[in-house]
């Protein structure tokens, strides 16, 4: 079964990331294959969380972006290098594809022939002697039956010293043919050799070979047997990791026109081929969006992905896909909340470990349901999970809170970056970044260079609004640090005149309805 990826938003919180291993952990119960994933390094308030209830942390997930092992490329296309020369001619004929890699007994990739080149081989070759194995001579002249006294046959084609004998009439000459004792004896046209000078020629260990072939044919093909590896190849050839992007495939391709490329792994061992005209044929990786629904917000190349699921909690932003999906968003404190009511309506008992993660979230989203995103839903969901997870609501949540509050070791873009989210307003981005604190003089020493870094921020991406919160849960208030390009729209947003670095905003601790929207409004309408 393919496997489904659940994750939260970049640079997640406590509610993103226990909200994506309690639904995949849903799903799976459900029958689908899912595994969380955060997308970077997870803050100190959810290492504390999963560490209290011995949970690993969910792998990083890096990209979606298509890669080659993604595509639906030829694994059986590919030869060894010492198989006949006819016989790769025969697999690119059967296949009608215009070349093929070459690999060791290994699978090492060691080049690539194509049927240009074989084709020069069969009508130009000059080459007069025979380096090959003996079972190549088999497949090369569709033996019938043979001796065999050497693995590896190496004789002249021509010249006097007979390493090589063709007969296609009735033996009349063994005596010749023990005296001479040649390397290789052929029997044309299915010519009958007598029991008795079989014997003879065992005796002497002679290789033969018997084959239906006139001598004409043997002559004519004799040389196929060689190894593909013998045959004159161009140098350059073109070849793709299997981790290696879909789009670089195609900027790659393009460029060069050539049709086939043999497709690699780390240790040089060749996996197959991927012609440009099955490059379309992709399985897209599969995800399942948690806590955001934006753009911006989610994993790079998202649009590469198979968006099966959307669950969120946060206003509808900019996603987009090419089929109907299952989009759930409610009007709730936490995304854990919606969650909760998606394992009741599915009759799903909710273990005691994920009911603690849930609770977790929705205690870290609503700041201990104090925040003003908190709903009624929140408040019977969280007293449900606390029965459930046999926790004391007030001591788990104040230790949670708590455990994300330090900044000791952590410099200014670290600060910033504990839970930034960027977001889309027309042609307009901002960046809204909040940290939460018990003391606010923790903070103070540090505002010039958070404003620095700020400031610095803005002009990289060129930001309209681009500040940083600093709530302080015990008494619901934010102090506010900005870019000096943020100034006007700040004020504006929240009516002040002359808005200072560190300013005061009292009640203001909600990044959801009293940030985001305030700020949003006056980039709308700028």
């Amino acid at each position: 079964m393919e496997k489904v990826y659940v994750f939260g938003h970049k640079n997640p919180d406590t509610d993103s990331v226990c909200g994506s291993i309690a639904l995949a952990y849903l799903k799976n119960k459900l029958g689908m294959n899912c595994e969380p994933r955060i997308l970077s390094a997870i803050n100190p308030e959810t290492a504390y969380v999963l560490k209290k209830f011995n949970v690993d942390v969910p792998r990083y997930l890096n990209d979606v972006r298509v890669q080659i092992k993604n595509v639906n490329y030829n694994h059986d296309y590919l030869i060894n290098e010492n198989r006949p020369i006819i016989e790769a001619f025969e697999f690119l004929n059967n296949k009608g594809i215009t070349g093929i890699p070459l690999v060791d007994d290994d699978f090492k990739f060691k080049g690539y022939v194509s049927l240009k080149e074989i084709a020069a081989e069969m009508i130009n070759s000059e080459v007069l002697s025979l380096n090959t194995l003996f079972s190549n001579l088999l497949i090369t002249l569709e033996a019938k039956d043979y001796l065999k006294f050497d693995e590896i046959i190496k004789v002249n084609l021509t010249g006097h010293d007979q390493d090589i004998l063709i007969l296609d009439k009735p033996i009349k000459m063994l005596d010749k043919i023990i005296e001479n004792k040649p390397k290789l004896l052929i029997i044309a046209e299915g010519v009958m050799v007598p029991k008795e000078v079989l014997e003879e020629i065992k005796n002497n260990k002679i290789n033969l070979l018997i084959t239906d072939f006139s001598k004409y044919k043997v002559l004519r093909t004799l040389c196929l047997a060689n190894p593909i590896k013998n045959i004159k190849r161009g140098q350059n050839t073109i070849t793709f990791n299997k981790n290696d992007y879909l789009t670089d495939f195609e900027e790659v391709t393009s460029r060069y026109k050539h049709t086939n490329y043999p497709i690699i792994n780390n240790n040089n061992t060749c996996l197959g081929m991927l012609r440009t005209i099955d490059a379309h044929e992709v399985n897209k990786k599969k995800v399942i969006l948690v806590d955001h629904n934006m753009v911006g917000q989610s994993v790079d190349g998202l649009y590469e992905a198979e968006i099966l699921e959307v669950i969120d909690h946060h206003n509808i932003g900019d996603i987009n896909t090419s089929t109907p999906i299952n989009f759930r968003t409610m009007s709730v404190g936490a995304v854990n909340t919606i969650i909760y009511y998606m394992y009741k309506e599915n009759n799903i008992k909710i273990p005691s470990s994920i009911a603690a993660l849930m609770l977790a979230g929705i205690i870290s989203d609503t700041l201990l349901l104090q925040s003003p995103t908190t709903t009624q839903k929140d408040q019977l969901v969280a007293s449900d999970l606390v029965t459930i997870a046999g926790l004391d609501l007030e001591t788990f949540g104040t230790e949670i809170l708590e455990s994300g509050v330090s900044i000791e070791g952590l410099n200014a873009n670290e600060i910033i970056y504990k839970d930034c989210k960027t977001y889309k307003v027309g042609d307009l981005t901002m960046a809204i970044a909040q940290v939460f604190t018990t003391d606010i003089n923790i903070f103070k020493p540090r505002y010039e260079e958070l404003i620095h870094e700020l400031n610095r921020l803005d002009g990289i991406h060129d930001y309209r609004v681009c500040a940083l919160f600093i709530t302080n849960f015990l008494t619901n208030n934010s102090y506010v640090l900005f870019s000096e390009g943020s100034k006007k729209s700040l004020e504006i947003a929240y009516g002040l005149s002359d808005i200072k670095e560190g300013e005061l905003l009292k009640g203001v601790v909600s990044r959801k309805k009293q940030m985001i929207p305030e700020i949003m409004d006056v980039l709308e309408h700028s």
